[in-house]
């Protein structure tokens, strides 16, 4: 009994340390690549990120599902994990086996952000209730990451601890902590042993079928390209934050994750006077207007403008990411809910993400890195282009995305289970 009550801290120590790992590293690696001479490939790390998410459902649909106890699995991925996080930075005089090593410490690590949400669904009793209390300890592990780079690193050796290696280090020990920690939690033995499952059941592609529909296949299409943009913001707003000489970087960036926290406690409200379409439109056009804000700051560096652009997260990403998975949702049935939801990671954190970033870094090595000097106009440039990207999508979602009534009338209950 006592550990049936117990499960819920214990499952958000294990969602606190989840995010506080990928937040170490993931806000700051930009600015630290750039310091040790490899500015031009800043984007390598957005890139390898999202193709370990392409390949992350098929690990966990036909591996993790199906031969071992997920909390083993979880053990084993983080404490690899932070072997490789710690090796990382002793190679960045070869270029190539810095990001290698990326890639091969990210196919680690994203497997686990499916699995621990797996764990923690199959070990409490009310999901509706209890799923959010435990999530929500990962946003706050992100911001705590941040704070912890920026102020207590920073502070602690009187350094910039984004320009180092620190944040890579701090995240491997993080990675240890909970890579024991996993083991200690309850046995949850694989619920698809005896099943045959199929690479596109995996992915979700075999639903598209199921739920193709017009609006169905204009959100996907919209959700992929959508992504393309969305990616400049997490490539390079480390960079532009330091162009500005911005002081606390990471810290500076944990405005983005309050404001999500925020606005998911908000989300029910705007559902009930929205609907999902216009959730989703205005989450699309949040994006143009942050980009439209760090373009417009660039000139004389308005400070109120970069910290309302990175304030903006929380309607980016709730409005768009979290209205899309709730949509999704709505339109299945408890035989394909699993697929669709693969599909929708497979197409945004995967194939949208991984484009992005390359077409991000294309932009990035003509318009700045390419430059004599890294000037104020390049930067202008740089952050418009993206602006009107996101702008082109939200003109075509709105006119050609027609809302099934079913799906504009979620509840409370259902924001919370999927966040």
């Amino acid at each position: 009994m006592n550990s049936k009550r117990l499960i819920i801290p214990r499952l958000s120590i294990m969602m606190f340390l989840q995010f506080f790992i990928w937040g170490a590293w993931y806000t700051s690696i930009a600015v630290y690549m750039s310091e040790v001479g490899m500015g031009s490939l800043t984007h390598w790390p957005f890139t390898v990120n999202p193709i370990a998410a392409v390949i992350a459902p098929f690990f966990v649909g036909l591996i993790a599902d199906k031969y071992f106890a997920t909390q083993k699995v979880l053990g084993i991925l983080h404490l690899v994990g932070a072997v490789i996080l710690f090796i990382t930075p002793m190679t960045t005089s070869n270029h190539a086996g810095f990001i290698v090593l990326l890639l091969i410490y990210n196919l680690c690590y994203m497997p686990t952000l499916a699995l621990s949400n797996s764990l923690a669904f199959r070990n409490i009793a009310d999901q509706e209730k209890q799923f959010p209390m435990i999530r929500v300890c990962g946003t706050v592990g992100w911001i705590v990451a941040g704070l912890f780079i920026s102020f207590v690193l920073s502070n602690m050796f009187h350094i910039v601890a984004e320009k180092t290696a620190m944040p890579m280090y701090a995240a491997a020990i993080a990675s240890v902590i909970l890579g024991f920690y996993c083991f200690s939690l309850p046995d949850t033995r694989p619920d698809a042993a005896n099943m045959k499952v199929s690479w596109r059941e995996i992915s979700g592609i075999s639903v598209i079928r199921e739920l193709a529909s017009p609006a169905f296949i204009i959100f996907i299409v919209c959700s992929f390209l959508i992504c393309i943009p969305l990616a400049a913001y997490y490539n390079f707003t480390q960079l532009f934050l330091n162009f500005e000489q911005v002081k606390n970087i990471a810290g500076i960036q944990t405005i983005g994750q309050c404001s999500e926290f925020f606005f998911m406690l908000m989300m029910p409200i705007f559902f009930r006077r929205l609907g999902v379409k216009w959730m989703l439109l205005v989450g699309m056009l949040a994006w143009v207007a942050r980009y439209a804000l760090f373009a417009m700051s660039v000139p004389d560096s308005v400070m109120w403008m970069i910290i309302a652009g990175i304030a903006l997260h929380g309607i980016c990403y709730d409005f768009f990411f979290v209205t899309g998975q709730i949509y999704v949702d709505k339109q299945c049935n408890d035989q394909n809910r699993g697929q669709a939801q693969g599909l929708l990671v497979l197409i945004t954190y995967g194939i949208g993400m991984l484009v992005g970033a390359q077409i991000a870094g294309v932009l990035y090595d003509r318009l700045l890195a390419g430059a004599p000097s890294l000037t104020a106009e390049n930067w202008v440039k740089f952050w418009w282009i993206p602006s009107i990207f996101a702008l082109v999508i939200a003109v075509i979602f709105f006119l050609l995305f027609k809302e099934k009534k079913s799906a504009a009338t979620l509840n409370q209950t259902q924001v919370s289970q999927s966040h």
